[in-house]
Formats: structure tokens, sequence, C-alpha cells
């Protein structure tokens, strides 16, 4: 592969900051694809601008796994309108107002909904945000917070689960890693073969996302803010706008200002019947297509299944369960209920375009060495206890610039392992900053897919959300660095992992609690 080294910065960093300075994701991320396949055809541009749409745009599609995400994505979606259309979501949202009352009670109980689909991120960001969209807006709470409260639970859950579609993703990496350095090498470190322990035993070790899980808890519990998140709340409770003025959100009017059928008899939990089937559809779906029959063990089936098929099943799935109760109790003729689903999916037209971009600008950045070049520079000046930082450090800042976590592992794995090893520097930590440092990266991208997925969920603006965002993600960052691989890099004896996190945790708590200030504190609306 040729280096082309600062020029494979050149495309991310356009695109991000277009993004940032225009607000127009899709005109961003085409620039910054245009301009890295000009720069891949020797910066021709009438070659590049072909080679944009024939070679990367179509490509991206053409991957089987990215169809199968773009098709869960629209048919999920496509079932959540069935789901408004018929009235159960309205009626989840009188009965959760009934019990959350305030603003607060209604973000922990996202925050716990969160929690509770650990099984996969994408999933996650689409039912929590459509489901608790609808009862946040009626407490004021803005579409920023919310969408935040999905993206910070969505994948930093599924990737620490030790059942969820992320595993077989990270232990494969682990182990293409660990073979690469060979068994005498893991001896010599005390470390097993065994990829799953090691995987286990990266968990306490993922300093970040174990942070901002608590964060979201500690913010919503406190009812404080700080940074344009502040702003945007108490632009939400004083004045009643969840969106600012002028703002454009990530989910179309198909969805958002669906008007319900009047003459239905939804309960409740008739809307979580559609989406519980997606979860049991999801679970059974994995062993079976990862060789459960065959009498493999549910983790290694669940690490040897393909998760964009099994998506798909059980998307389509609860389509056809969630459109089975708008004809019995929702009161819609089969002609309204294939209506609604048109409608659902229409709401993914703009996310799904950002999608494909994103894709496509992740295979610019890789045919230009973009990740090599960042971890190259780097490589050969840090000392060994600030390996694990630095590798935190440098998985952000990739997965930042390309928008992908999963393809920031596959190139920082493979890097980080060996120089742990070869350096001296404690081996756990590091591959737990990897796995960590993609997720920070993530949050604070505007071309990241889980970032605009949780836009999407809330149908908050997409730039309002990461902006609001980027300051609680980079705070957590930095506690994470310091409280956490700062002092793991001195090869520490594993329990002193508990209180590391436990310090993190208190200075996260602390933060929040005398930085932060309270969005309602005048109208006393925080009081349960």
């Amino acid at each position: 592969m040729e280096n082309y080294g600062l020029l494979s910065l050149l495309p991310p960093l356009l695109a991000i900051l277009l993004a940032w300075k225009s607000r127009e994701v899709l005109i961003s991320l085409f620039v910054g694809i245009l301009v890295g396949a000009t720069i891949l055809v020797g910066f021709n541009p009438l070659i590049g601008f072909m080679k944009t749409f024939d070679t990367y745009i179509v490509g991206s599609l053409a991957d089987s796994w990215n169809a199968a995400i773009l098709l869960f994505l629209i048919t999920l979606s496509g079932m959540v309108g069935i789901i408004t259309k018929s009235g159960a979501t309205n009626a989840i949202a009188d009965f959760v107002a009934k019990k959350a009352k305030t603003a607060r009670r209604a973000q922990i109980a996202t925050w716990f909904m969160g929690i509770l689909i650990f099984f996969d991120d994408y999933a996650n960001s689409l039912i929590v945000g459509t489901t608790m969209r609808s009862i946040t807006d009626k407490l004021k709470v803005s579409r920023e917070k919310l969408a935040y409260i999905v993206d910070c639970t969505a994948a930093p859950v599924t990737s620490m689960a030790l059942i969820s579609t992320w595993v077989g993703y990270e232990m494969g990496l682990i182990q293409e890693a660990f073979n690469n350095l060979g068994e005498g090498a893991l001896a010599q470190i005390g470390l097993s073969t065994n990829v799953y322990a090691t995987f286990i035993k990266t968990i306490p070790y993922r300093f970040y996302s174990i942070l901002a899980l608590f964060m979201v808890l500690f913010i919503a519990w406190l009812g404080k803010d700080f940074g344009p998140m502040l702003k945007a709340e108490r632009r939400a409770r004083k004045e009643g706008k969840v969106l600012r003025d002028g703002a454009t959100p990530l989910a179309s009017k198909e969805l958002t200002d669906m008007e319900v059928n009047p003459d239905n008899s939804m309960k409740w939990y008739d809307a979580f019947i559609p989406m519980i089937s997606v979860i049991v559809i999801t679970i059974i779906g994995l062993w079976y297509n990862g060789g459960g029959l065959e009498g493999k063990a549910i983790r290694d089936a669940f690490g040897n299944a393909d998760a964009s098929v099994v998506l798909l099943w059980a998307s389509f799935g609860g389509t056809f369960i969630a459109g089975l109760m708008a004809l019995v109790k929702g009161g819609l003729s089969i002609e309204e209920t294939v209506e609604s689903w048109v409608d659902g999916a229409k709401a993914l037209t703009v996310a799904c375009g950002i999608l494909i971009l994103a894709w496509s600008l992740g295979s610019v950045t890789k045919e230009l060495g973009t990740a090599n070049y960042l971890v190259e520079i780097t490589k050969g000046i840090i000392p060994p206890f600030m390996v694990p930082a630095m590798i935190f450090t440098i998985s952000g800042i990739i997965a930042f610039a390309t928008g992908t976590s999963w393809g920031t592992n596959a190139i920082i794995m493979p890097l980080a392992v060996p120089m742990a090893f070869h350096f001296g520097a404690p081996m756990i930590p590091t591959i737990g900053a990897v796995l960590t440092g993609c997720v920070l990266g993530d949050h604070c991208s505007p071309i990241s897919d889980t970032t605009i997925m949780s836009s999407t969920a809330s149908a908050s603006d997409h730039i309002d959300h990461v902006s609001t965002q980027l300051p609680y993600a980079v705070v957590v960052g930095v506690v994470s660095i310091i409280f956490g691989f700062i002092p793991a890099g001195f090869n520490l004896p594993s329990w002193t992992v508990a209180p590391l996190l436990l310090i993190g945790l208190t200075v996260i708590y602390l933060i929040v609690n005398y930085y932060g200030e309270n969005v309602e504190e005048d109208e006393g609306l925080l009081s349960e």
C-alpha cells in the first residue's frame, strides 16, 4: 500500500470540519470521499469523481453486511411506524407519563432501557429512542438530551456484554493478535490462550465505557447539565422547544408527526410485544445462525453468527407481529398498515444516505492508510506505562476521524498487542484501551454510524446531538486517562482496578454535581 502520509488525514478532517461548519453532513461526507478518491487516482478530479460513485458508494452498498444493516434499519423503522399509527406508542407514553411525571424520572427510565437492550447497539438505539421520544417530548426533555442518553448507553453496554453482536468480533480480533504473537509470548507474560477469558478480564479496564454509563445516570439523577446541553435543556423546559429553532431532526415528519388512529384498543404493553419479539428472535437467531443446533456453546454460537442476517430476520419478524396487532387491535386496514410501514421507513431516508457515505469514506481512509499513519507517527516515542493511555487516545482519534469503532478495532488491535508486549506494557489494560477508545471516538464523531443512529431514533438534529454530547464525552475520556489508564499502565495488581473505577466514578459525580447547573432550579420541577 502506498504511503500517503499527511495527505491521508485530509479527507476525514475535511468531512468533519465541513460538517461542523455547514451542518450539512451529506455534502460534507461526499466532499471527503471525492477528495480522497481524487488523491488515490493521482489527483485527477474527473476520475476521482467517477470512482466516488462506481467504486466507493456502490462498493459500500454491495457489501452484504452493509446491505443487511440498511434493510434492518429500514424495516425496523417501518415497524415503529406501524406501532405508532396503531396507537400503541401513545398508549405506552401515557402509561409511563403517569409514572414518570418528571423529566428526571423519564431520563432515568431511558437509561434503564438502554442498559436492558444489550444485545446490539443498532437495535438498542432505535428501540430506546423511538419508544421514549414521545414521553420525553411531553416532559420537555430536549431531543439532544434523549439522543445523548441513547448514544451513551448503546455501544458502551453492547461492547461489554458477555453475549452480544460485538463479542465475537472483539474476540476474533484478540485471537488473531494472540496468534501472531505466539503461545510462547503469551506464556511469558502470564496470559492463557482462552480468548473469552481474556475478553472478560478486559471489561473492568473499559474505563471510558463504564464511566460514560454512570455519567448519564448522574446527570439524569441530579438534574444538572453543563455546556451546550444545559442551554438545550433550559430551552426545552422553559420554552417548551425540544428542538432549537431552525433544527433539522434526522427523521422525517412521516414518523415524528404521524397521526394516530383514534379508534384503537391498544394498551401500553402492546407497544413492547413487537419489540420483545425482535429481541427474542435476535437471541434465538444468533444461536441458530452460529451453529447452536450443532452443539456449540451459546457464547461460541453468538461469536460465529452473522449478526446482520439475524437482525434482518428479527426486524421482519417484529414487523409481521406489529402488523397483525395493528389489524386486530389497532383498527387499521391492510392498506393503512402498509402505508404506516412505508411512512416509518421514510424516516430513515436521510440517515441511510449518511450511513452509505460514512461507509464509503471509511473505505477511502482505509486505502489511504489514515489509521496506520496515525499509529506510525506515535510509535517509539512513549514510555511503557503510557502505552494504554496512548492506545486509548489513538483509538479515539481514529474512530473520530473514520466514524467506525469496528474498523478502528480491526486496525489498532493487531498493532496494540505486539506494542504492549515489546514495550513491556500491561497487556489486558492495553486491549481494554483499544476496545473502549473506539467508543469514545464514536461518541465524538459526526460521521459515526451509531451516533447517526441515535440522532435518527431520537429525531434530533444530528450536529446538535454531537455538539451537546462532545463535552460530556471529552470529560469522561480525560477522567478515564488520568484516573484509569495511566495508573493501570504501571502494571498494578488486578484488584486495584476496582479502586481506580471508584475514584473515577467519584470524580465524575463531583464534576456533574459541582460544575453542572440545575436545569429547572427556578421552577422547582425537580422534586418528586
